[in-house]
């Protein structure tokens, strides 16, 4: 979609524990969406992308964690992510 110049209003992104990758969220942030729904089980990979989409222009605007797995020490992350001129 990136590629072919689409736009998306909303990109919900449920990425493996390693988490995504910069290259991935720069085709995101092409899209020019006003939120990201960011699905993480990974803290560490979650806030190295976060990082990544400070850098086109986005940022964390509330998290909300849910434990899934119960009876484990693993737990989901769901992160609201806006544009900073929304």
């Amino acid at each position: 979609m990136a590629a072919a110049g689409k736009q998306a209003d909303v990109v919900f992104m449920d990425p493996p524990r390693s988490g995504s990758t910069e290259v991935f969220i720069r085709a995101v942030a092409k899209l020019k969406p006003s939120k990201v729904v960011y699905i993480s089980c990974g803290p560490e990979s979650l806030a190295r992308d976060l990082k990544y989409f400070q850098k086109f222009g986005y940022q964390a605007k509330e998290g909300w964690g849910f434990d899934l797995f119960p009876w484990t020490f693993h737990v989901e992350t769901v992160v609201l992510i806006q544009r900073k001129d929304t």
